[in-house]
């Protein structure tokens, strides 16, 4: 089987699959995200800032309105009053609220000011005024420019005052109603200028006051809304700092130990587990490690069994060497048939012990690429005791087993693998029993585990021993059986294939009290009313 290479189309691909194609922000480092994110979020609460634009246009709107009210009030008063009482009533209204109010006649030029007492509103030069001032009006400015405000004419004092110098006076003769209109004065405070006609007489009302209340009003509230997006950037900026730090600072632990297994330092590495974390990064951290310790178990474990090969594989071949050796000076026939039988024995045992030494690497590359399927153990027991009868290598052993009902010892696996592991535990136990000694197997459901016993007559396995027999190349054999016969690898590799089924395989005593061995091997149950098919998905 090929094997699948892990290219950076696919790996696209599976990430598109995934939902987790983010190809647009690969390039930026956690922290950025972050810290992008949550400014993001206050960029948004600084658009609030089109509020002040529309609170302002608002707050004027209101003002112009409440000017051509004030103006057709007057207007409607002038009307009644005697022509003597006109100049007092005027004053009396322009100080009171600080307004400037002309009337010009039917010529249009100008007969009252209620500026000629002496009495003004407030127009400041801005060259006299301090720098604050300065910043607040180009704060103004790039707000305007922000929200796109239309642009606002400024308010200058005609060089020769008549009516014909007002363009609002122009377009209240043609809608016959009061027109007012917003302008700038050179400090950028809103100058309000309001005009109507008197009735049939054909004289003007011209209303003109500083409202800076609305220049007050909404810079108060730029500047208190200034301070929330301040004080939020600084808590969204210091909060986004710290989840980086929560979670990029671990992570680049974690990347560190990563590079270090990566470059051959398994050994020395400490992967942090992080235990006071409990959220997706304790997770990886866990698994990380658990990850690094099980591969430096797999180095450990490849690098004694180097080791073991080495040892095993060199007992024959001296052997070997030494009947070969003795050939060559030795001419009694009998002696060098012995030496040849010896010869021959030793290329057997190499050659046995080389098949299973292939056959104990090769098993775990391939448990992880074999497809399981559902597996009924008392029907594959039941045929492989059947084969092994017509072969004879029961060696006049009886074998009883105790056969479940069809259907009840189902797991998920490889049957061929399977049938391994319990051809291995039948032959160990053939091997250790009396000539006229019963086997006794059973394969039986609790919950959900399917447990395999194979219960022998022979000696037994001492406590101290039980754990080691599964190791590799440890062998205890029985006296009347000759030397090199099993490469002690047989038990290893059943364990290997139990493991590799999630399963467990040990050994313990007799449950009857007998003398002799019995091997349990535990595997998960799957249930036998689901249809196979479900399981070649």
């Amino acid at each position: 089987m090929a094997p699948d290479i892990d290219s950076q189309k696919t790996r696209t691909a599976r990430f598109a699959e995934d939902g987790l194609s983010l190809q647009w922000s690969s390039r930026v480092s956690l922290t950025s995200r972050i810290l992008a994110v949550n400014i993001f979020a206050i960029a948004i609460l600084a658009g609030s800032f089109f509020y002040l634009d529309s609170y302002r246009t608002q707050l004027t709107e209101e003002r112009l309105d409440q000017a051509v009210q004030s103006a057709t009030i007057i207007s409607a008063a002038l009307e009644r009053l005697p022509v003597a009482d006109r100049a007092g009533f005027l004053t009396n209204i322009a100080s009171e609220n600080a307004w400037r109010l002309r009337v010009y006649d039917d010529q249009g030029a100008r007969y009252f000011d209620s500026f000629d007492d002496g009495e003004d509103y407030l127009l400041v030069d801005p060259d006299s005024e301090p720098w604050r001032k300065h910043a607040a009006r180009f704060l103004d400015r790039s707000l305007d420019f922000i929200v796109r405000a239309p642009e606002v004419p400024a308010y200058n004092e005609p060089l020769n005052d008549n009516a014909a110098s007002w363009p609002e006076f122009i377009r209240a003769e043609k809608s016959h109603t009061p027109i007012a209109i917003f302008r700038y004065a050179e400090d950028r405070t809103p100058v309000i200028s309001v005009a109507a006609e008197l009735g049939d007489k054909a004289e003007k009302l011209l209303i003109t006051y500083n409202a800076r209340d609305i220049t007050r009003i909404v810079r108060a509230e730029r500047f208190n809304l200034s301070l929330i997006i301040l004080a939020a950037s600084i808590v969204s900026i210091l909060l986004s700092l710290f989840l980086a730090r929560t979670i990029v600072r671990p992570l680049r632990r974690l990347a560190r130990s990563a590079i270090r297994v990566r470059l051959g330092r398994a050994r020395e590495v400490i992967v942090p587990r992080l235990p006071s974390r409990r959220d997706e990064i304790g997770l990886l951290a866990r698994s990380l490690s658990d990850m690094s310790l099980a591969l430096r178990q797999k180095i450990d474990a490849t690098e004694n069994f180097a080791a073991d090969v080495s040892h095993e594989i060199k007992n024959p071949l001296a052997s070997l060497r030494s009947a070969l050796d003795g050939l060559k000076t030795v001419k009694d026939p009998d002696l060098r048939q012995q030496l040849l039988d010896i010869a021959d024995s030793d290329v057997l045992r190499m050659d046995r012990l080389i098949t299973d030494i292939s056959e104990v690497s090769r098993v775990d590359a391939q448990l992880t690429r074999t497809r399981f399927e559902p597996i009924d153990l008392g029907e594959m027991i039941e045929m492989g005791l059947a084969s092994r009868e017509a072969s004879g290598l029961n060696q006049g052993r009886e074998i009883a087993f105790a056969r479940p009902r069809r259907g009840v010892a189902m797991v998920m696996g490889e049957a061929a693998r399977l049938e391994r592991v319990i051809n291995n535990l039948l032959d160990n136990a053939v091997s250790f029993s009396p000539p006229d000694g019963l086997v006794q197997i059973s394969a039986t459901r609790t919950h959900d585990r399917i447990n395999i016993r194979i219960a022998d007559q022979g000696p037994g396995v001492d406590e101290a021993e039980r754990e080691a027999i599964f190791r590799r190349f440890h062998t205890v054999r029985p006296d009347d059986e000759g030397f090199g016969k099993h490469s002690g690898l047989g038990l290893a590799i059943a364990r290997t294939i139990i493991e590799g089924h999630q399963g467990k395989i040990e050994v313990h005593d007799r449950e009857d009290g007998e003398t002799g061995a019995c091997f349990e091997i535990s595997l998960p149950a799957i249930d036998d009313i689901i249809p196979p098919e479900v399981f070649m998905t």
